[in-house]
Formats: structure tokens, sequence, C-alpha cells
């Protein structure tokens, strides 16, 4: 450097530079095309992405809105709308009609017809009163309750609660949203869950799609349509879904108490006439047919899953009559608790068990009885599913069809029996 002359000197500065230069540009554009996207375009693909997923069935066309390049927001407000003006059509007012004795009353004069009196006083001086006084006078088909329903098929097919159709020697009718009225017959009555099955004549009804109650989690928002209180057609409520498998005592107007079991609990306005509508998630499927509220009680109503409805349908479609398979036992669910108190091996299954009031923890001639299960015994698996808190005996017999074979896995003392099992029909007076 000492040699350099001044003019080599600047020349060796600006090559420098000049390299440094380049180098910088180099590094820049690598650095620019390995940057992540800018947060707009970002967004824009996140809703699209979530307009395709959240919106089934092509609620907002999310290839309408990328042909205009405008990203569409989807809110919650426009899910709800939606699916309740293509639901509305199916959710129809159950009416229950008779034929009621017509009473009218009338008034007499007990000393004006007697003749003793009239003999010994003139009629003028006799007391002047009026009695009254009630008679039949023919009869007069007269509402007697009402409650909602809604189609599952096109070809007529209508899910209520039993509780709705309870009275066989009524009439049944439907009442759509726009007025029509159409005559409804009871084809079942569920003989364990609160559901019944109608039918009307026709074709080409709008039909609420049937869902999975089992993939439903708590904290999922939920719409419950019907006719609250007996008046107000397909009345919408929004809420979410407070609990899971439930067990209530639910009494109807009859005064019969019913226990429900496994229910769905939510905060969705269900209001007396709601009693047999839909609780929909938001795809528009039914997870629930909404049955009882809590008396006292704010926004803690109940519905029955749907996937214990989807048998019931299947088999009146099939026998005209929904059936029940029947195993014959009584038992203890165990947990924890029960493991501790009775020095139990196992943590889960069903203990078989006499009830308190002495019925036989095994039914003569049941189906258990048949298999050579006996009080004592432990069932560990139904059909090769654990039974426990989440998987019940009840909702696991509601799964399968009558002649259907079940392997049992039994614990009985410290030997595991595997066993098999014929599933008949429920007996009427069960």
């Amino acid at each position: 450097m000492e040699h350099l002359t001044k003019s080599q000197l600047v020349l060796l500065v600006l090559l420098v530079s000049f390299i440094t230069s380049v180098v910088t540009g180099i590094v820049t554009v690598t650095l620019v095309n390995q940057a992540p996207q800018p947060i707009t375009q970002t967004v824009g693909k996140i809703l699209e992405k979530t307009i395709e997923k959240v919106v089934p069935g092509g609620i907002i066309d999310s290839k309408a809105a990328n042909n205009n390049s405008v990203p569409v927001i989807v809110t919650q407000d426009d899910l709800v709308v939606k699916l309740v003006k293509n639901t509305s059509p199916a959710v129809v007012s159950v009416i229950a009609t008779k034929d009621l004795p017509v009473i009218e009353k009338y008034f007499i004069n007990p000393f004006g017809n007697d003749e003793f009196l009239k003999q010994l006083v003139p009629p003028e001086l006799l007391p002047q009163f009026s009695v009254p006084q009630y008679r039949q006078n023919g009869t007069e088909k007269k509402q007697i309750s009402s409650g909602t329903g809604f189609f599952v098929s096109p070809d007529g097919y209508i899910m209520t609660n039993r509780h709705v159709v309870a009275d066989k020697s009524a009439d049944y009718s439907i009442i759509f949203n726009d007025g029509r009225k159409l005559t409804a017959k009871v084809l079942s009555r569920d003989p364990v869950q609160d559901v019944a099955i109608l039918k009307v004549e026709g074709t080409g009804f709008s039909a609420v799609p049937i869902g999975d109650s089992d993939s439903i989690n708590v904290g999922q928002t939920v719409i419950a349509i019907g006719n609250a209180l007996g008046e107000f057609q397909n009345t919408v409520s929004l809420g979410v879904i407070s609990g899971l498998n439930r067990s209530v005592s639910a009494s109807s107007a009859g005064g019969e108490v019913e226990q429900l079991q496994e229910v769905i609990q939510t905060d969705a306005a269900i209001n007396p006439g709601n009693s047999g509508g839909p609780l929909l998630n938001l795809k528009g499927e039914a997870i629930g047919i909404n049955t009882a509220i809590a008396q006292g009680a704010e926004n803690v109503g109940f519905a029955l899953p749907i996937n214990f409805a989807k048998k019931g349908l299947a088999d009146t479609k099939e026998f005209g009559t929904i059936k029940y398979a029947f195993l014959g036992v009584r038992y203890v669910i165990i947990n924890a608790s029960v493991k501790q108190e009775k020095n139990l091996d196992v943590d889960y299954g069903i203990l078989l068990s006499k009830s308190a009031q002495g019925g036989e923890a095994v039914m003569k001639n049941s189906p258990a009885d048949k298999a050579g299960l006996k009080e004592g015994d432990i069932i560990l698996e139904f059909g090769g599913i654990r039974v426990d808190q989440k998987n019940s005996l009840t909702r696991l017999l509601a799964g399968k069809r009558v002649g259907e074979k079940v392997n049992l896995k039994v614990l009985r003392g410290k030997e595991e029996l595997n066993i098999i099992v014929t599933l008949d029909d429920r007996p009427e007076q069960l």
C-alpha cells in the first residue's frame, strides 16, 4: 500500500465498493425470495380454507370469492341465518285433537218442581232460587296438546318425542310453518327412549339431515327450533352444549315420570311446546331431540342424543315398530369408589347385582340366563367395546338388533371368560 500512487488507491476503493454492492444485491434477492408471504395474502388463504371447511354444501361460494379477489368472512350469524332458513320448512307443529264432551250449564229452581209444595203453597210464594246444573250436550273435537316434530326423510317420516303423542286415543296432525295442515299417523312409540315416529302421506318434503351425537363436544354451538309455548311456531334459540351424559327424571303433563339417561344438556332455550324439535349443529344436522327443561332453573334444557333415535327410525321402516335388544341383567356401574367399596379387582365394567327392591341380578329365561351369566359376574366388554362411564350397557345395547349374537368378556372371580349371548326382544312389561 505504501507504493500505491494516489490514482491507484482511488481505483482500488471503487473496485471494493463495486464488489460489496454486487454481494449485497445477491444476498438481498435471496432473502426476499425466502421471506414469508405478505400478511394480507396469508390471511386471504386462511379465509379461503376456512370458508371451504366451515361452510359445507357451498353456503358461501369460495370460488366466486376468489374470482372476485375479495376475501369473504363467514360469521356465525351468516351460518345460523342460513341453516335456519334451510331447516325451518322441515320443522312442524304436532297437534293432538280429541272428541271431548261438550258440557253446558243450566239452572233449575228446586222448589218449582216439587209437586207436593205446589199443593201446599201458592207458586208465587215459593222461594225463587236458581241452582246451577251441568249436562253433556254432545261432543266436540278439541286440541288437547301440541309439540314439535321434524321430517327426517322426504317420504314423510317425522321424528318427535313419545310424550308429545302419548295419548293413543287422540288424533294427530302436523302444521307447517306456512300454515298447511296434514293428518299424521303414529307408527311407533319407543318403549325405552322418549322417541316416536310419525308418517304423513306424500313425498318431496324438506328433511333435516341426521348427524352423529357421539362426536359432539361441550362448548359446541347448537340451535334449537320448536313450537314454543304451543303458539309461537319455529321459534329459534341459540346456545352451547353445556354438558353430556346427564341423567334426569322428567315429568310429563300427564304426571308420568320418566328416567332419561345420557341426555345432552344445553343452554339454548327450550320451552314447553319445543318438545320433539331438533337440536342442530352448525352444519344443520340434527344431533338431538329437544325433550325436557329443568324447573326452577334458567337455560337448563335437555335433548335426547339423535343416535338413540336412529335405530328406532330404522326399526320402524323395517318392522313397523321399535324393537329393543334385551340382555336381562340388573347391575351396578363400577367406578373407583365402587371398586374400593366392594373390594373388586377392576374399576370399570358392570357388576351383576340384585336391585334394591330384590330383583334378581340375572332375570330368569333371559338371554343372560340362557348364556350362563351369574350374580357377581363383571361384564368388562360388550361386543369388543369396554363397558365404562362413556360406553354404558344401555348405549351399547341400543346399537344392537334383536337376534344378534354378542361376545361378552366377563370376569368371574379371578377368571376371565368369553361368553356369547343371543339378544332377545325386550318384554313389553319392562
